[in-house]
């Protein structure tokens, strides 16, 4: 054996170490969600989440501290990092969900090397890296043959559940669930009998709920099993059952925080929801079980994957032009990129540090299904020729020191990629009138459930929110975002004379964190119509008493909690 032959091997295993290790701390935290459920510690589960998202950086930085002690000198040799990548190929070979392997060492290289494009040669390509294409068997489950009584098969299913809170009520409990069941079974009619049930067998936790995720399939049909979970101070009881296909992909949707569920095999997990969720992405599958970085390989392999099959060009995204990012999109591909300005605009003045740390911390926040998961990518290179003549000249104007003219292709040094919604404002002008005043009584429980996690939008204009496929009002515009417990909510003082009110400017001091919510009605553009039915549900968030009110309550660490089900009512916060 050559000597770059043993410094390569032992590279190798220093790389694939520092994974195992990195992925035996995820697992580590990730066991804690059951304890943190029967304990009813909801802010232990939310120190647990940033902690896990925090992990892989950390690990990545650590493998590459370790690497340059080894490497010296010789740090960025690409013949050496070429044998680095054969050897950790082969050691690699038979371990669960490979592809994150190589997913951590492309992290590796390409922080080391600054990697613009792709390097083939001291990488692991994302095109090649199928994460589903090396499962090769099912995820475990428990399966529960349907013998003629809906009660007796689910007092089976959630008798074999192993918490030690007791349970409030269980026969209440198996009855809820039979009943949900029976009345879906009852309208697809006799002819498509249930004849059994399988439930993947670790639970899913996800901040204050628990999750048993499932299938059930019978004659002619197969449909998705979803049982929520809440544990309360007199006891544990079932909370919801979803069986539509909508329902549960808002459960695993890109608005949500990160489930916590210990699987052997992940990509075993994906296949199977994958099975209940077909429209779902892979990427987003990945993403929402925690593995936000395979999640964002996989998308890199959609995108190009796509592009390669398809000609159309990227294109200014549908909406006003922002101030804060110039927002395209491939009107083939269901996302959106956005790229940060060189300047920002007259009336913004946050710096582009404020705007990356914003979007740092909504990765890290519970998101309550309200803000897009926006993923964070560095220097990517697409052919030029695929770029609007029109967005290129603006990228070219306004975003000179980020985007890049490289011969044939172009450079993105930083972008976001975040799914691809119809912004509000555009929606209401084309919905029909009840179509309308449902996505207008959203818009404002979103407000409402932004605040429940302590999220001020700041800028309320509808252009920054949009509309998914499921009807649901996102927030996607995050340079103004703010803490609500940082602001100050005054009413707004009335003028004493008639030279007061003529004045365009404030006659009032207003400082920094003032915010007064008896103007945000003016910023709105809603129908007549829209607009009593938004003051109907939601006046009170056009008042400063409700915000010092959601203020105090953050104040007593009141945790309030914001579902992902239900969301057909429109519903205040309830106290956990």
């Amino acid at each position: 054996m050559t000597a770059d032959t043993a410094l390569a091997e032992d590279c190798a295993r220093h790389i694939a170490g520092a994974f195992a290790d990195y992925n035996a701390e995820f697992r580590a935290i990730t066991r804690r969600a059951p304890q943190r459920f029967d304990a009813r510690d909801w802010r232990g589960s939310q120190r647990d989440a940033v902690e896990r998202i925090e992990l892989y950086d950390r690990w990545v930085d650590q493998a590459i501290a370790g690497l340059r002690l080894r490497l010296g000198e010789r740090a960025l040799d690409r013949p050496l990092w070429q044998k680095i990548r054969a050897c950790f190929a082969v050691q690699i070979e038979g371990l669960p969900d490979p592809e994150f392997n190589k997913t951590y060492f492309s992290s590796i290289t390409r922080r080391l090397y600054g990697t613009v494009g792709v390097a083939a040669e001291i990488e692991f390509v994302a095109t090649d890296l199928d994460p589903l294409a090396s499962v090769a068997s099912e995820v475990g489950t428990n399966r529960y043959q349907h013998r003629g009584s809906l009660p007796l098969l689910f007092e089976d299913l959630l008798g074999d559940l192993r918490f030690r809170s007791p349970w409030k009520d269980f026969d209440r409990s198996v009855a809820h669930v039979a009943a949900e069941v029976g009345a879906y079974l009852a309208a697809l009619g006799e002819r498509r009998a249930l004849t059994r049930i399988d439930m993947i067998r670790p639970v899913f936790y996800q901040m204050t709920r628990a999750f048993l995720v499932g299938r059930m399939t019978g004659r002619g049909f197969t449909a998705p099993l979803v049982i929520a979970l809440k544990n309360t101070e007199s006891g544990l009881h079932v909370d919801a059952v979803l069986l539509a296909e909508a329902d549960v992909s808002i459960v695993f949707g890109f608005t949500r925080s990160y489930f916590h569920a210990d699987l052997d095999r992940v990509g075993e997990a994906v296949v199977f929801l994958k099975s209940l969720l077909p429209r779902k992405p892979v990427s987003e599958l990945f993403t929402v079980l925690g593995r936000a970085k395979q999640g964002k390989t996989e998308r890199y392999r959609e995108l190009l994957y796509h592009m390669d099959r398809t000609t159309d060009r990227f294109e200014h995204a549908a909406g006003e032009r922002g101030l804060v990012m110039v927002c395209f999109t491939l009107p083939s591909f269901d996302v959106v990129f956005k790229v940060i300005r060189d300047r920002f605009a007259y009336p913004k003045t946050v710096l582009r540090e404020e705007v990356l740390a914003k979007y740092s911390y909504v990765f890290k926040h519970d998101r309550a299904g309200r803000l897009v998961d926006a993923q964070e990518f560095k220097r990517l290179r697409f052919p030029r020729a695929r770029f609007a003549p029109e967005l290129l000249a603006e990228l070219a104007s306004e975003t000179a020191n980020t985007v890049h003219i490289d011969g044939d292709d172009v450079i993105l040094d930083h972008l976001y990629i975040e799914r691809r919604m119809t912004p509000l404002n555009l929606y209401l002008r084309s919905a029909s009138p009840e179509q309308a005043e449902l996505a207008v009584l959203d818009y404002g429980q979103a407000i409402r459930d932004l605040a429940y996690t302590n999220i001020f939008a700041g800028d309320l204009l509808l252009k920054n929110f949009g509309v998914t496929r499921h009807g649901r009002v996102i927030f996607y515009d995050y340079d103004e975002l703010c803490r609500v417990t940082d602001c100050r909510f005054r009413e707004l003082p009335q003028a004493t004379n008639e030279e007061d009110e003529m004045r365009a400017e404030s006659w009032f001091y207003v400082a920094d964190s003032d915010v007064f919510p008896e103007t945000f009605i003016n910023f709105l553009a809603f129908d007549d119509a829209q607009r009593a039915a938004f003051m109907r549900v939601h006046g009170e968030i056009l008042t400063a008493s409700f915000w010092r009110g959601v203020q105090q309550r953050h104040a007593e660490g009141e945790l309030m909690e914001v579902l992902p089900y239900h969301m057909h009512r429109v519903r205040v916060a309830s106290s956990v």
